[in-house]
């Protein structure tokens, strides 16, 4: 046994060395979703680490809800190459997904590249004049290697390189309108020796929508349950989940074909000899006549060239319908046929990647109507508005009017834009949260219409208990509490700021923003989970037919915990203990899966101490280091059902799991605790009761 353990370790060896190649991934922040990028133009991480607790999200909308929507994509591009068909392949169907050298990863990256990020944001560390987006990640990758740069490894079955470089863009926004969608812009240009003729770009993609907080990535019964789709007139391939954790998903996953340019122009389907093809298989099953998996290069140029609702004589409808079905299934959308690449020409193809919420219409998942898109479809209208920028009717030219910047050429990626978004300073206090901001959002200026178009500011916050019931979209689970507004115009309400507005900015230690205003949240319940957020709201435009626009939710939502302020030192009510006696099944524990999703929690605690456990016959079980800093990331329940990474908490209260040092469930009964002051070396003691 152990030396076939030993062999299957000897035989991952080409695979297991990661670290040593030029391989770089992030996480898109700026947008509601939480999408995986690599420097090679992979999407998606394949679930890596979902077993973990602090798992990576693949493509997780929204953000925080552990819905993940794709395994992993990649760049597919094919071409004849002096009579002989070619196909380069960025991601194909594998059950783990990229490693250094396997076969069908057929692109590299220089040693030391790396996914650069850049923001066009201000006040971004990151910021630079020349970002599209409020989060840009860039890198460069080629085809030309035959072995994986900066190692040994040979690059398995790729003998024939196209001769290739691809410069890759990706851009993600906070607006609330544009939040849902990541954009994937592909530069490929000939660096070779050879003519290209017939080309044909495309991206593969495996969409796998579950909830992995509810059933964890793993198995072919966790893969095998999407629905798949194809909506014609938008050039986007989708999927579902069809019969798998549908009571807690309930959303789409599309990838779309916005449009593409080489020296010949602009192309959009419709305008020219362009075409957008759409091909599903089942996941490598090479039997299947029509739904098989391409495994050769020859296949695969077919597979780009000729898609399902392109082949005469073959019923879309009937092919919708079957993939619609569960199954496991892997997608390819391309387009083409680009006439030549000469040496040095170049092939611009753009694709997003979008996200939405289905639609509630009482029919089920599995019906996949279009009421249930009507989210989707708009989603996926506001991508391809980001994508023709100034090429407002899609025509490939700069017609009267449209040259808002006046440098005579399209520019695209222009959005609308709401009011910046408010640099925000939260507070947790007793029963209460407090709110300062400044007054960067009311200097804006709209890219569109050049005007300071400011109008008000909104507070939100979840309703109570949102955390712990079915409800996985943070996002959708905010009220609005409040909103101020200008009362020098005719919109909105008209309320004014001065009941908001502070005698004098303050300024907080660490911090050089000055802060204006301040509104409090009184009265809500410590202890519970409220996610507070607070908006820009502009006037609109009519001239643009545009609504009122406002900044993203998600850019400034905090989930906090009010309770006891930290301390100096420990006070004469002493520490105590909430809730207690404590029952097991405590409402706030949510509809809970693990013994390990148990939480009380210690108050009126000092800044800096130490919280001992003992049992009534005084043995120790629980020691615990707390400081006014804390997270909430020693226990599960905080990763189960809220986000450490933006946890806000009062500083005087630390949550404990009722797990012993050793990690063993303590008994019910009496226990005792004792709080140490590491600072002044006061103590402080007090009971609790668990009840099971």
């Amino acid at each position: 046994m152990a030396s076939r353990i030993l062999l299957f370790f000897l035989l991952l060896i080409p695979y297991i060395v990661r670290g040593q190649d030029s391989y770089d991934e992030k996480v898109t922040t700026a947008a509601n979703i939480g999408l995986t990028v690599s420097n090679l133009g992979l999407t998606g991480n394949c679930f890596k680490g979902n077993f973990n607790l602090n798992h990576a999200p693949s493509c997780e909308y929204p953000r925080g809800s552990s819905i993940e929507h794709l395994f992993e994509g990649g760049l597919w591009v094919g071409a004849v190459v002096n009579g002989q068909t070619l196909v380069t392949t960025g991601a194909i169907d594998d059950a783990s997904g990229y490693a250094t050298g396997k076969s069908g990863f057929e692109f590299t990256a220089g040693v030391g590249s790396q996914l650069v990020e850049r923001s066009s944001l201000v006040d971004n560390p990151n910021f630079l004049p020349s970002a599209i987006s409020h989060q840009d990640f860039i890198a460069d990758f080629t085809d030309s290697n035959l072995y994986v740069p900066g190692t040994n490894v040979l690059i398995q079955n790729h003998t024939n390189p196209l001769g290739i470089t691809v410069h890759f863009e990706c851009y993600n926004w906070n607006y609330s309108f544009s939040d849902f969608f990541v954009i994937l812009n592909f530069t490929i240009i000939n660096t070779g020796k050879n003519v290209l003729d017939s080309v044909y770009s495309g991206y593969w993609f495996d969409g796998v929508v579950r909830n992995v907080n509810v059933t964890p990535p793993g198995g072919a019964a966790f893969f095998n349950k999407g629905g798949n789709g194809y909506i014609d007139s938008l050039h986007m391939a989708y999927c579902f989940d069809a019969i798998g954790d549908t009571a807690f998903t309930r959303s789409y996953f599309g990838v779309k074909y916005l449009g593409s340019q080489d020296k010949y122009g602009w192309h959009y389907p419709g305008i020219d000899q362009t075409l957008v093809y759409y091909n599903p298989w089942q996941y490598n099953n090479a039997t299947d006549p029509i739904y098989f998996a391409p495994l050769s290069d020859a296949v695969r140029y077919n597979k780009l060239a000729v898609g399902l609702n392109t082949v005469p004589g073959l019923n879309f409808n009937d092919i919708l319908a079957t993939v619609k079905v569960a199954g496991n299934r892997a997608t390819l959308i391309s387009s083409g046929p680009y006439k030549t690449l000469k040496p040095g020409d170049s092939l611009n193809v753009t694709y997003a990647i979008i996200c939405a919420r289905m639609t509630e219409d009482g029919h089920s998942v599995q019906d996949d109507d279009f009421k249930q898109k009507t989210e989707f479809i708009k989603n996926a209208g506001w991508a391809q508005r980001t994508y023709n920028g100034e090429d407002a009717n899609m025509n490939g030219k700069l017609d009267p009017g449209e040259d808002r910047d006046h440098n005579g050429k399209i520019t695209r990626y222009i959005l609308p834009a709401p009011p910046d978004v408010p640099l925000v300073k939260m507070i947790a206090g007793y029963h209460k949260i407090d709110l300062y901001w400044t007054k960067n959002s009311q200097n804006s200026i709209d890219p569109i219409s050049h005007k300071k178009d400011f109008e008000g500011f909104r507070v939100y916050k979840s309703k109570f208990g949102f955390d712990v019931g079915n409800v996985s979209d943070v996002l959708n689970a905010m009220e609005l509490v409040a909103q101020y507004d200008r009362n020098d115009d005719s919109l909105s309400m008209n309320t004014g700021f001065d009941s908001i507005l502070l005698e004098k900015p303050i300024k907080f230690d660490g911090d050089t923003a000055l802060y204006y205003y301040k509104y409090s949240i009184n009265n809500i319940e410590d202890g519970w989970q409220h996610a507070v957020a607070l908006t820009a709201f502009d006037q609109g435009d009519i001239k643009d037919s545009l609504a009122s626009l406002e900044s993203s939710l998600a850019a400034t939502l905090k989930r906090i915990f009010p309770g006891t302020p930290a301390n100096k030192s420990i006070t004469t009510s002493g520490p105590f203990v909430y809730p207690n006696p404590y029952y097991a099944g405590a409402e706030w524990e949510g509809n809970r899966r693990y013994e390990e999703d148990r939480k009380i929690i210690f108050a009126n605690l000092p800044a800096n101490c130490v919280i001992k456990v003992f049992t009534p016959g005084g043995d120790l079980i629980k020691t615990i280091h707390h400081n006014q800093d804390y997270n909430g990331n020693d226990i599960r329940w905080f990763q189960d059902y809220s986000d450490s990474k933006n946890t806000l908490f009062s500083g005087g209260e630390h949550a404990w799991d009722l797990l012993s040092n050793d990690n063993q469930i303590i008994a019910r009964g009496l226990y005792t605790f004792y709080v140490e002051d590491i600072n002044s070396g006061k103590q402080s003691n007090g009971k609790f009761l668990i009840i099971k």
